[in-house]
């Protein structure tokens, strides 16, 4: 399984970034301690979990406590000892994808032409956790369920342009390129 773990952290200087090893880890105390490791006097730390081309995870901590946990899909929870790990304690979907899908994955759209052109949502998603993890940083649980649930759309694209709203796409994308 290919997995890329990306943590960006913001204090009072802005964001900085650090790709995260998570092999080897007992339960989901010791990823949050890796992610508070990244910056301990952090504001916010939020680690990315793209896994297979497939699957993406989003952990939140906020000054260090009350993590916080959205996965894009459950069946990650059952196909990987990772997925288990990040996503097991998890019991209550995010939300009904019915409602997910009347939301475009880019709710931005300025051309007729292009609002007209919605994505296509992909039946097989089941998303779980807290759809809401990063609502008060500018990106809507309507808006992370809808690219979560488009089809053909990858983990690392959901994480680029989720990146973008936060502020910290530069920093996640010197990282993908080292």
């Amino acid at each position: 399984m290919s997995t890329f773990a990306a943590a960006v952290a913001r204090d009072k200087n802005g964001w900085t970034a650090s790709e995260i090893e998570l092999t080897g880890l007992a339960d989901i105390d010791e990823v949050a301690d890796r992610l508070l490791d990244v910056e301990p006097e952090a504001e916010v730390s939020v680690l990315f979990v793209e896994a297979d081309d497939q699957y993406l995870v989003i952990l939140r901590l906020d000054e260090g406590e009350d993590l916080r946990v959205f996965g894009s899909d459950s069946a990650f929870a059952e196909e990987s000892r990772l997925g288990a790990l990040l996503l097991g304690d998890i019991e209550a979907p995010a939300i009904d994808l019915d409602v997910a899908s009347t939301v475009s994955a880019d709710e931005d759209h300025t051309d007729e032409e292009e609002a007209d052109d919605d994505p296509v949502a992909d039946p097989d998603v089941d998303p779980v956790g807290d759809s809401e993890i990063l609502a008060d940083l500018g990106v809507s649980s309507s808006r992370l369920l809808a690219l979560c649930a488009q089809e053909g759309l990858m983990p690392s694209d959901v994480t680029a342009s989720v990146a973008e709203k936060l502020g910290c796409a530069d920093e996640l994308e010197e990282l993908r390129e080292a």
